[in-house]
């Protein structure tokens, strides 16, 4: 773990102790989804109402620079340069994580929604996109949303990892989550104030892992 991520866990830490039992669980989120970065997989993102805007988050913080200036590959910049000598492309994109936020469909979600049922609208995408090694990440204040735990299966048996970020306990999911992020409360307000920090911390430290010096 490199140094500077080792720093952004402590100051998770220090401003949010009520996190810190969560650090090991964080490490392993980070290492998954760097393992799965480096393998060329997918992360995909799902969650309900304001865990729905989380997901969302996530992803913009995940496929462009975040807290880094994520420059672009030397094969990469060749290419932009190629078909863009005057360097624009290559000067302005950013490197990224793959990731999708699987609420950012609604064409398909209300399809799934209305053809087959709710409950599996999340599960139809991870069926369709989901790879051996990709990683899923489900978020539920409680635990108990049902179609994110039917998403959470179907990554279960298409050999897809599986990452949980819910309030205490974890409800339902934690059965379906190779990793649980259960931060220790459970209304829905405040488990929702600790979610944001918690992967904040996480993607800055993905991206350390992956882009960092």
């Amino acid at each position: 773990m490199k140094k500077r991520t080792l720093e952004l866990r402590a100051t998770l830490a220090r401003r949010f102790p009520e996190l810190e039992g969560l650090l090991p669980a964080l490490d392993d989120a980070v290492a998954r989804i760097r393992a799965c970065h480096g393998r060329g997989g997918l992360v995909m993102v799902c969650g309900n109402g304001g865990s729905a805007s989380d997901g969302a988050h996530i992803v913009g913080e995940l496929m462009k620079g975040f807290m880094l200036r994520r420059e672009v590959g030397a094969a990469r910049r060749e290419a932009l340069l190629s078909v863009d000598p005057d360097g624009m492309l290559a000067g302005v994109l950013q490197e990224g994580v793959r990731a999708v936020s699987l609420v950012d469909a609604p064409a398909l979600l209300s399809a799934a929604g209305n053809d087959l049922s709710w409950e599996v609208a999340y599960a139809q995408q991870v069926l369709a996109l989901g790879r051996p090694g990709d990683v899923l990440l489900g978020i539920s204040t409680s635990g108990n949303a049902r179609n994110v735990a039917r998403a959470l299966q179907t990554a279960r048996a298409l050999g897809v990892e599986t990452l949980g970020l819910t309030g205490r306990g974890g409800g339902a999911m934690a059965a379906w989550c190779d990793t649980l992020l259960a931060v220790p409360e459970t209304e829905t307000y405040k488990v929702q104030e600790l979610h944001l920090p918690l992967y904040h911390a996480l993607c800055a430290m993905v991206e350390e892992e992956i882009f960092g010096c």
